[in-house]
């Protein structure tokens, strides 16, 4: 059994993103992940998470698509929410039906964090559904903009504002209260 920690994480995805060999280093996080310890700093799901951002990098959206199921599977706390990664893994692949089915469930629920309703955003407006992107944003801002959250979580519904205001500029939309909290 093995123990991942932050640095350990850091160092694989630097290591990637300098060798440019994303399949390497997916590899060796599913092999990590298949390997760590209940208690270790990295758990399994966002180890298969990892895996499945290096598998899109490489250009595998089938594999990345089964890592993130293997998050799914697992039902560990990740940083974005593997639901989310996996509908954009399948709009990769044309899967569209499927992506969207996942995302009316995970809207159901409710995401839990800011980070999965920016990455479902910025998912839709890559590939052209606005008005879906301005949702999600607009259903991330409502959930987040009223509770008491750290400088971190701040800069992050910031983010997600700026995203909706140019999301909003593109649909045509004219400035609302929610765009005007960027000035504030």
């Amino acid at each position: 059994m093995t123990r991942v920690t932050t640095a350990d994480l850091d160092r694989l995805e630097f290591r990637a993103v300098q060798s440019g060999d994303h399949t390497a280093v997916a590899r060796q996080l599913v092999d990590l992940a298949n390997s760590v310890e209940a208690d270790s700093e990295i758990c399994r799901a966002e180890l298969f998470v990892r895996a499945g951002e290096q598998w899109e990098m490489a250009q595998e959206f089938e594999l990345a698509a089964a890592a993130y199921q293997r998050a799914i599977d697992d039902g560990g706390i990740t940083i974005i929410d593997a639901r989310a990664l996996q509908a954009g893994a399948l709009l990769e692949l044309d899967r569209v039906e499927d992506a969207y089915a996942r995302m009316d469930r995970l809207r159901a629920e409710g995401p839990r964090n800011l980070p999965t309703y920016i990455h479902i955003t910025e998912t839709l407006q890559a590939h052209d559904d606005l008005k879906g992107a301005h949702a999600w944003a607009t259903l991330g801002v409502e959930r987040f903009r009223h509770q008491d959250i750290s400088p971190y979580m701040h800069d992050l519904l910031m983010e997600l504002l700026r995203i909706r205001f140019r999301v909003r500029m593109d649909l045509g939309m004219d400035e609302d209260d929610l765009d005007r909290l960027l000035d504030a």
